[in-house]
């Protein structure tokens, strides 16, 4: 079994906190400081039981590093996709980010929400929602989240949607068994100009974990988004 401890590793929360919203989830955690707005975007499958607060340890390590650093938090309702995607596209409009980086399913969601004057960095994303349904990832979590067959939601599944429009890197461990790297692979093969960087031996959590040995390749793949 893959080693999870990050996600419930203490870390310190946020200097504060930014509602864009009257729901409860509608809600922003900031680690403001003088350099480029990060947006992190937290996985879970979609699944209400998972937020945030688990991303803590990678947005502190981010802001050590000297980054402004945004944990989205966002609507999570089974059957309601639209939701969560206005939800994303609100967030990031409100923040402006330099990046968006999101992880596994929230790697689906920058991959549909992205500003267009945002680079994307996707880390094991969903991101292609028929191949994810067809595998049965996390006990059927694509047709939960969505409320149906993705043939239903055509544009909500990356792999059939146009690219961001700011420069993307997806980064995939290669031993990922949450979400496995012909996701990414089938992506890549349907938006070429996507940079697609494979982790050998890596699992899903791990591009989470500043304690990981994979970390210091994610932050690497971060820093050559921001603008120079």
């Amino acid at each position: 079994m893959e080693n999870r401890a990050v996600l419930t590793r203490p870390a310190p929360g946020p200097v504060r906190a930014l509602r864009y919203g009257p729901d409860a989830d509608q809600v922003i955690d900031l680690w403001p400081d003088e350099g480029p707005v990060v947006a992190l975007v937290h996985g879970g499958f979609w699944r209400p039981e998972y937020d945030r607060t688990h991303l803590r340890p990678m947005a502190n390590a981010l802001h050590r590093a000297g980054y402004s650093v945004a944990a989205v938090e966002y609507r999570r309702r089974p059957g309601d996709p639209a939701a969560t995607v206005a939800d994303l596209r609100a967030a990031v409009g409100l923040l402006q980010p330099s990046v968006v980086v999101g992880h596994s399913a929230g790697g689906h969601l920058a991959l549909c929400a992205a500003p267009a004057g945002a680079a994307v960095l996707a880390l094991a994303p969903v991101a292609d929602l028929r191949l994810a349904a067809r595998l049965g990832l996390d006990g059927g979590a694509v047709t939960d989240f969505l409320g149906g067959p993705p043939d239903d939601h055509p544009g909500l599944d990356p792999v059939r949607l146009p690219a961001p429009a700011g420069p993307l890197v997806i980064v995939h461990g290669t031993a990922d068994e949450r979400v496995p790297v012909e996701l990414s692979e089938s992506y890549a093969a349907a938006h070429p100009a996507a940079s697609l960087v494979r982790v050998p031996g890596a699992g899903h959590f791990v591009l989470i974990d500043p304690e990981s040995r994979t970390w210091p390749l994610v932050e690497r793949a971060l820093t050559a988004l921001l603008p120079v």
